[in-house]
C-alpha cells in the first residue's frame, strides 16, 4: 500500500481534491448555496491527512502527531464556520457568484489548489518510509508553533463571533479579546500553525521535497496579498473610514502579528511596514484624514 499512483502520493491527493471540491461545486452551482463552502475545504484537509497515513501504514509517532494536528484543526475550522453560516444564512463573499458559473468555477478551482499545495508538508512526511527516524527539536519547535497558532485562531473566532451575535455592537467594529492587538488574529494563528506544521515536517525532508515550503509560503501570501486582508481591510475602511476611533484603532493595532496598542501606535511607519507588514494598500479605501 506504500505507493498510489506515486512515492510521495502528489497525485492521489491532487486527483482527491478535485474530485471531493467539485462534488461540492455541483451542489452549491445546483442549488445557490454557500453553507458548504467553507466546509469543503476544510474537511478535505481532513482527508488528505487520514488518507495519506493510513495508505502508507508506517504509523511513525511524527506522521501520527502530524495528522492529528491537520484534523483538529480542519474539524475545529470546519464546524464552527458550518456552524457560523448556518447561524448567518449566507456568505456576502458570495453574492456576486451565486449566479456567475464561471466565477463558482474559478473560486472552486483556486479552493482545490489551496488545500493539495497547504497540505503538501504532511502528505510527504505521511509517504515516508520510516516517518523521518529519530525525533528532533524541530518536531517539538513545530507542534508548539501549532499549538499556539490553534489557541489563537480558535480564540480570535470564538470571541468575533460573539461580537457579532450582540445586538449592541452592530455596525462596529471587533477590538475585544485578541482582536486588542491584532487587526486580524485569525489569519496570525492560521498562518502560524501551518508553519509549525512544516517545520515539524522538516526532519523527513530531503532535496527537492523541501519545495513544500510553498505550502506555507503560498498560504502566507494568499492571506497577505489576495484574499484575506485587502478584501477585509477594504471592506471595514469603507464601513468605518470617516469614524475617528476606527482610524485610531488601525492607526494604534498591529494588522497581523498581536502586540500592544501602546508599542504598536508609537513604532514609526517605516518599522510598522518592513516588519510588521502595515502595507501601505491595505489602506487605499481609507478616506482622506480631511474628510474625517
Amino acid at each position: 500500500m506504500g505507493t498510489v499512483l506515486d512515492s510521495h502520493f502528489l497525485a492521489l491527493t491532487a486527483i482527491v481534491t478535485v474530485i471531493y471540491q467539485f462534488i461540492f461545486f455541483v451542489i452549491t452551482a445546483l442549488f445557490k448555496i454557500d453553507q458548504v463552502t467553507d466546509f469543503a475545504g476544510s474537511t478535505n484537509f481532513v482527508i488528505i491527512a487520514l488518507l495519506t497515513l493510513i495508505l502508507k501504514s508506517t504509523w511513525h509517532f511524527r506522521q501520527i502527531v502530524l495528522t492529528l494536528l491537520v484534523v483538529v484543526w480542519g474539524l475545529r475550522l470546519g464546524i464552527f464556520l458550518l456552524m457560523r453560516i448556518l447561524q448567518w444564512g449566507e456568505d456576502r463573499r458570495f453574492d456576486e457568484m451565486r449566479g456567475n458559473l464561471v466565477k463558482l468555477i474559478v473560486f472552486w478551482t483556486l479552493q482545490a489548489v489551496w488545500v493539495w499545495i497547504v497540505s503538501l508538508p504532511l502528505t510527504v512526511v505521511n509517504a515516508a518510509s520510516d516517518g523521518g527516524g529519530s525525533l528532533k527539536p524541530a518536531d517539538v519547535i513545530g507542534w508548539t508553533m501549532w499549538v499556539f497558532g490553534f489557541l489563537i485562531e480558535a480564540a480570535a473566532d470564538q470571541q468575533k463571533l460573539s461580537f457579532k451575535n450582540s445586538p449592541e455592537n452592530r455596525g462596529k467594529w471587533c477590538d475585544v479579546g485578541v482582536w486588542k492587538y491584532s487587526r486580524h488574529p485569525n489569519y496570525f494563528g492560521e498562518i502560524l500553525l501551518w508553519w509549525g506544521i512544516f517545520v515539524a515536517a522538516s526532519p523527513v525532508l530531503e532535496g527537492a521535497e523541501y519545495l513544500v515550503v510553498f505550502g506555507p509560503l503560498f498560504l502566507t501570501l494568499l492571506l497577505l496579498f489576495v484574499s484575506g486582508i485587502p478584501l477585509l481591510e477594504a471592506s471595514s475602511d469603507k464601513k468605518h473610514g470617516n469614524l475617528g476611533p476606527y482610524r485610531f484603532y488601525k492607526k494604534t493595532t498591529s494588522p497581523l502579528v498581536p502586540l500592544p496598542r501602546e508599542v504598536y501606535g508609537n513604532l514609526p511607519g517605516w518599522c510598522k511596514a518592513v516588519f510588521l507588514l502595515e502595507l501601505p494598500f491595505y489602506s487605499r479605501n481609507l478616506p482622506e484624514e480631511a474628510a474625517v
